[in-house]
């Protein structure tokens, strides 16, 4: 049985993550080949990207038709399954959202939809049913403006970059190519937006106006001709600009199938109140509605923008060396490996190496840490960092459109579509209510003719009006996702990167965070302390050691080669990894161990008491059967770990720290840090059995932290997997459901805390408006509340809801 690995930016380049359907269908096609006896996906490692693992009877076929079939499968799915994600404009409440989405997902090749109620719209289609035009024809047909497409989160193969054509999608117009990735473009729509602001304004305005002198006229002034049809006239002009577009809303979707909506009961009350006399009342409540809306909208589109100015702060033009001189040209036109010059105070336009020995670079835009970071020659400079010392040059790695600041943009555009089990619930409870609060109404209006002796048409029929003004749900379907969104911002501001509000949810309630111990508590920059030889040349030895960890990429073993130097030279054959042990190979026909004891034991190799008795890291090295010696190896703790944990205890979370080092080691480490519990010796299956018993009791929430590279099993089997350092890491940006940006553990508090905040926002809403409604809703059945005190519960209730939920925006979670 042989078997190969295969990158997935290579096999499907367009999936957004690892846990994309088309992963689980190409595993399923690959499984029907001849020869092929299991594949199965391996999460990345450093800047790797995942791959796909074939196993293969070499007897049946051959790596190169295992490759070949592979990428074959691969194109056909890329081509057949597409992803699209876009911002629209129109979107005025959740009623259209869940309209458009439920047009959306009956359309014959649409897989999965979801409408958020910003007017973000995520979709997977399938290619051969249904197009991009067609889906986008299908948005716009039902009232929406499609603005511009986000690029999908696309994998960029490091030998693969030709999937760089674009979809174009701006002013309505699409141009179809069947491309993999949208690149979304910026227009200019100052005048357009004026235009629309006034005529927004102009009519509750022009209502207001009239509403105003009729009232004045009704109770101060009293002419003789301001009565009979002439009252009605006045009134009914002064309706029209605010209740026209509600009821001719709210008949839409009643054709549609959509019969029992807040704009039906808003038509049906102000259309009553017309009915029975009460003209300015009916205009009222049809006023301060389209007033709330308004509002709500203004509050939703603030939101949206602070997001997007706070995220795409990519620079417009990039100075390019070309034929021996730098130009101004946009960044979409540089290619990668063309270099290019970032002058102090200017953002780097995109993602690329440094040329220069090291430079100043501010990262806020990124991390929402404002502490400026040294970058050294080679290393990666990301497009929205600030150069702060003198002019650079970088050499670009990655497109414009591939940029991490671009992936996370479209990360945090894409979160808002993922809904949170209360934002669900409150869409099916609206469904369920607005017909159950039709029928009270008019049963308040019939039943007491049977049980009432003066029973008098027009009061009850006034009650019920009252009755159906306060049960209008807006308060509670437009400030709830507005809540969520908030706190999606608000994460992204503080450099954490939630994938969905699900997420943010679920993160408040978690009671055990998990912890990997390299990486995300200590610095994972590991040195070598000490060397102690038994025998032989301790140099030879030496050598030999780094010759074998050069083949791993453990941070121990990086620390060992750059102990050793440059000068190693000798060639190993047969290099194996043994997870949780350390490396084995062959050294001139002689085998080579270098790990820990587990793995001396294992090879059959006796070591010291004193040796197994160290606190420390020690990575062991024997050839041909005889231990040589060892190496002290020692991590760093973070600087912020221990307030990291200090601050989880104070929220009553347990702490527990998970790792493959020795025992010893760990328990040192957990005893400074004050963790609950901590286990070493692990495998990585070790670490999933741990995560498995905790999630055995029900009443645990778990989350597990890692770094993202190498802990994809845990990750994806934690409640909340969240991955540290995400900055520049495709593999984090793939794995994790939380990304903390930068490597400070103190940020998973700040995540929790912002969760819990955004939860507690969200039920106070909910209370709020059940509290005020049902109250009103008792006095307006008893006829001692009228029309307005109905807006008030309606309206104002909406109103004061939405202040709440914006409230999250502006909150400093610093200090957390």
């Amino acid at each position: 049985m042989e078997k190969t690995q295969i990158d997935l930016a290579i096999l499907l380049p367009e999936i957004p993550d690892d846990r994309d359907a088309c992963v689980v269908r190409l595993i399923g096609l690959m499984k029907t080949n001849k020869g092929i006896k299991d594949v199965h996906l391996k999460a990345g490692e450093k800047d790797k990207h995942s791959s796909l693992c074939f196993h293969y009877d070499s007897d049946q076929t051959t790596i190169e038709q295992v490759k070949k079939e592979a990428e074959k499968a691969g194109v056909t799915i890329s081509k057949r399954y597409k992803h699209f994600l876009t911002e629209t404009e129109g979107v005025t409440d959740l009623n259209q959202a869940i309209a458009v989405e439920n047009v959306l997902k009956k359309t014959a090749g649409i897989m999965e939809v979801s409408v958020s109620g910003t007017g973000i719209i995520r979709a997977e289609f399938d290619n051969e049913q249904v197009g991009r035009q067609a889906i986008i024809r299908i948005i716009e047909d039902n009232g929406l403006k499609v603005l511009a497409s986000f690029q999908p989160l696309v994998k960029t193969s490091n030998s693969d970059n030709e999937c760089c054509a674009h979809d174009h999608v701006s002013d309505n117009k699409i141009d179809d190519h069947d491309h993999d990735h949208d690149h979304a473009h910026d227009h200019d729509h100052t005048h357009g937006e004026a235009a629309a602001g006034f005529q927004q304004y102009s009519a509750p305005a022009l209502s207001f106006c009239m509403l105003l002198a009729g009232i004045i006229a009704d109770h101060f002034i009293h002419p003789s001709f301001f009565s009979g049809w002439l009252r009605l006239l006045w009134y009914s002009l002064a309706y029209i600009p605010v209740g026209y577009p509600v009821v001719k809303r709210g008949l839409i979707y009643a054709l549609k199938g959509d019969v029992f909506t807040e704009f039906i009961l808003m038509g049906i009350a102000t259309l009553g109140a017309f009915a029975i006399g009460e003209y300015p009342e009916g205009v009222a409540v049809m006023l301060f509605y389209t007033i709330g809306e308004l509002f709500q909208d203004a509050a939703v589109n603030k939101a949206k923008r602070s997001i997007k100015s706070l995220l795409d702060v990519r620079p417009k033009t990039a100075a390019v060396l070309r034929n021996g001189n730098y130009i101004q040209i946009s960044p979409d036109e540089v290619a990668i490996e063309e270099t290019i010059q970032v002058k102090a105070g200017e953002r780097v336009p995109l993602d690329g190496q440094l040329l220069n020995e090291r430079s100043s670079f501010n990262t806020a835009a990124l991390t929402g840490e404002s502490k400026p970071s040294t970058i050294e020659k080679g290393e990666t400079v990301l497009a929205g960092m600030i150069n702060q010392e003198k002019v650079v040059e970088v050499k670009v790695t990655k497109l414009f459109n591939d940029s991490s600041l671009a992936r996370i943009l479209t990360l945090v555009q894409e979160a808002t579509t993922r809904k949170a089990k209360t934002e669900l619930f409150i869409r099916k409870f609206s469904r369920v209510y607005t017909p159950i609060v039709v029928f009270l109404a008019t049963a308040i209006v019939l039943l007491p003719a049977l049980i009432v002796q003066d029973y008098i048409f027009r009061d009850w029929l006034y009650r019920a009006l009252v009755f159906l003004v306060v049960s209008c749900p807006c308060a509670l379907v437009i400030s709830i996702p507005l809540g969520y969104f908030g706190g999606i911002g608000a994460a992204s501001r503080a450099g954490i990167l939630f994938k969905g509000s699900n997420f943010l949810d679920l993160i408040g309630k978690v009671n055990y965070v998990v912890m990997d111990k390299t990486g995300t508590l200590t610095k994972g920059v590991f040195q070598v302390q000490n060397v102690i030889n038994f025998t032989g040349d301790k140099t030879d030895w030496l050598k030999a050691a780094a010759a074998l960890e050069s083949k791993s990429t453990h941070p121990v073993a990086k620390a060992i080669v750059d102990y050793a130097g440059n000068d190693v030279n000798l060639e190993i054959s047969n290099p194996e990894e043994i997870a949780g042990g350390g490396m084995k190979g062959l050294l001139n026909g002689k085998e080579i161990f270098a790990g820990n004891s587990k793995l001396m034991k294992m090879a059959g190799i006796s070591i010291p008491d004193d040796v197994t008795a160290l606190t420390d890291t020690v990575v062991m090295v024997a050839i041909d059967g005889v231990l040589l010696g060892y190496l002290v190896i020692a991590d760093e703790i973070k600087g912020d770990s221990k307030a990291a944990v200090e601050a989880l205890h104070r929220r009553n979370i347990q702490t527990i720290m998970l790792s493959g080092d020795k025992q010893t080691v760990v328990n040192r480490i957990a005893n400074e840090l004050k963790i609950d519990s901590a286990f070493g010796d692990l495998l990585p299956e070790g670490k999933v059995e741990k995560v498995s018993a905790l999630k055995g009791d029900p009443k645990n929430i778990v989350a597990f932290v890692g770094d993202g590279l190498n802990d994809a099993p845990v990750l994806a089997l934690s409640d909340i997997g969240i991955a540290m350092g995400g900055l520049g890491s495709d593999a984090a940006i793939e794995t994790a459901d939380v990304i903390i940006q930068t490597d400070q553990p103190s940020k998973i508090a700040q995540a929790i805390e912002i969760g819990k905040e955004t939860n507690r926002i969200v039920w106070q809403n909910i209370t709020m408006a059940f509290i005020v409604k049902a109250i009103v809703l008792i006095l307006g059945a008893g006829g001692l509340a009228t029309m307005w005190e109905a807006v008030f519960a309606d309206v104002g209730v909406a109103m004061l809801a939405i202040l709440n939920a914006i409230r999250i925006q502006k909150k400093n979670f610093s200090d957390y």
